[in-house]
């Protein structure tokens, strides 16, 4: 099931017959997308799936084979720099240098930033439930705190799009509950969030747009409500 696409201006997101072939495998297969600007739109799919695949070919992290990308309507590889100028991101399991504290983590990246970004450390580290632990090292950081770090240093870049790759990942289920309204205060901003999960439930439960892809390719792509019971159904 799909649903008609708004026009290109009102997409953040736009991929058309994206490919990635690794030898004589596809992990990612032909893959279109358009994802409206102002949204929380779901990426789910089992492990495996070509999520992960395609995210990095979002960010420009790995070249596509063939196809194309338009990130907030510019094109990847060609214009990466202006396309990613105000996103934030997280792929797979967040990164960090284990003996600075998480405040520490924050003030490198910000360094490598616009000087306002300095400006938006400490609100960040507070959206995200972190001051009380921010000047602890990081290598004390259960990987639920790593994950909250890893959005907080997406918000440095003031984001206009975040791209988060199973960020629910070691959260309990009060995490999971905080994370949920984080997102959908995130979208009451005007701002978009691409979440990729194999979790059905938290997909239908934060978004309101979702893609399923199974074995690299989508096959399934509309509202939520709508996706969420025709998966039901099968």
């Amino acid at each position: 099931m799909t649903v008609a696409a708004p026009a290109s201006k009102d997409l953040v997101i736009e991929t058309t017959a994206l490919t990635k072939q690794f030898g004589s495998r596809n992990a990612v297969d032909s893959v279109d997308l358009q994802v409206p600007r102002g949204c929380a739109f779901g990426f789910l799919g089992p492990n495996g799936a070509g999520k992960t695949t395609l995210i990095r070919m979002l960010l420009g992290l790995t070249g596509a084979s063939s196809g194309s990308i338009r990130l907030r309507g510019h094109d990847v590889p060609h214009d990466k720099s202006a396309a990613l100028e105000r996103v934030g991101a997280i792929v797979e399991e967040p990164r960090f240098v284990p003996y600075l504290t998480g405040r520490q983590n924050l003030r490198v990246i910000a360094a490598a930033r616009e000087p306002a970004a300095h400006g938006r450390i400490d609100k960040a580290l507070e959206r995200v439930g972190l001051t009380g632990r921010a000047d602890d090292r990081v290598k004390s950081y259960s990987l639920g705190m790593r994950q909250r770090l890893g959005v907080a240093r997406c918000l440095l870049a003031d984001p206009e799009l975040l791209i988060l790759d199973e960020p629910m990942n070691g959260l309990d289920p009060a995490g999971i509950h905080e994370f949920r309204q984080m997102v959908r205060e995130f979208v009451a901003e005007g701002r978009t969030v691409f979440l990729s999960s194999h979790l059905l439930d938290e997909i239908e439960r934060t978004c309101d747009l979702v893609a399923v892809i199974d074995d690299a390719r989508v096959v399934e792509q509309g509202a939520i409500g709508s996706v969420g019971r025709e998966l039901g159904a099968t």
